[in-house]
C-alpha cells in the first residue's frame, strides 16, 4: 500500500516531532501549522496566537508497517488531551490538541481515537478534530529540533527529554531500535 500522511497538533511541535521520529513505519514527519487563516504564516506569528494556526507535525506513515489507528493512539499516549488550549507551561490555541484528517476515514478514525481515549482519561478529552485546509511548513530550523539542539536547549532539556523518555517506556514495542 502506497504510504499515507496524518497532521496532528499535540502541543509544541518540537516534542510531537520526536516523539514520532521514533516510530516503526513513520518514514518522515515534518513540523508546520494548521487550522488557521494566515496565509504561510511565520513562526513569531504563530507563536503570538493571533493566526488560529496550531503546530503540527505532518507525518508520512506507510499502513502496512503502522495503521493510522495506531498512530491516534500513540499520539494520544503523548500529550494530554484534557489540556484546552495548552500543553504544560505552553499556553495558547498554538498548542492545541487537534487531529486535521485528510480523508473522510481519517476523520471517522479520528472519533474512535477520541472515544477510546476518553476511556482511558478521568477528564474529557478536548482534542478537536477540524478540516485541513492548509498546512504550512516551518522555517528549516524547527526541523528535527530536538536531535539537533537537544543537549543544549533549556526547554528541551526541561521539557522535550522527559517527555520523550516517558514516550519510550511506554511504547517501547512500536520504536525503531535507538543508537547505543
Amino acid at each position: 500500500m502506497a504510504e499515507q500522511q496524518a497532521t496532528l497538533a499535540g502541543g509544541c511541535f518540537w516534542c510531537t516531532e520526536a516523539v514520532f521520529n521514533d516510530v516503526i513505519g513513520v518514514t518522515k514527519v515534518e513540523s508546520g501549522y494548521a487550522g488557521g487563516t494566515t496565509v504561510n504564516p511565520t513562526y513569531k506569528e504563530v507563536c503570538v496566537g493571533d493566526t488560529g494556526h496550531a503546530e503540527t507535525v505532518r507525518l508520512t506513515f506507510d499502513p502496512d508497517v503502522i495503521s493510522y489507528d495506531n498512530l491516534l493512539d500513540l499520539f494520544f499516549g503523548a500529550h494530554d488531551p484534557t489540556q484546552l488550549n495548552r500543553q504544560g507551561n505552553d499556553i495558547g490555541t498554538q498548542y492545541r490538541s487537534a487531529i486535521f484528517p485528510h480523508s473522510p476515514e481519517q476523520e471517522a478514525a479520528a472519533r474512535a481515537a477520541i472515544a477510546r481515549a476518553g476511556a482511558d482519561h478521568d477528564r474529557p478529552i478536548v482534542t478537536t478534530i477540524e478540516p485541513l485546509t492548509a498546512w504550512y511548513p516551518a522555517e528549516d530550523y524547527h526541523r528535527d529540533y530536538f536531535d539537533r539542539e537537544g543537549d543544549n536547549n533549556p526547554y528541551c532539556i526541561a521539557v522535550v527529554a522527559p517527555k520523550l523518555r516517558k514516550f519510550r517506556k511506554s511504547f517501547a514495542n512500536m520504536l525503531k531500535p535507538q543508537d547505543a
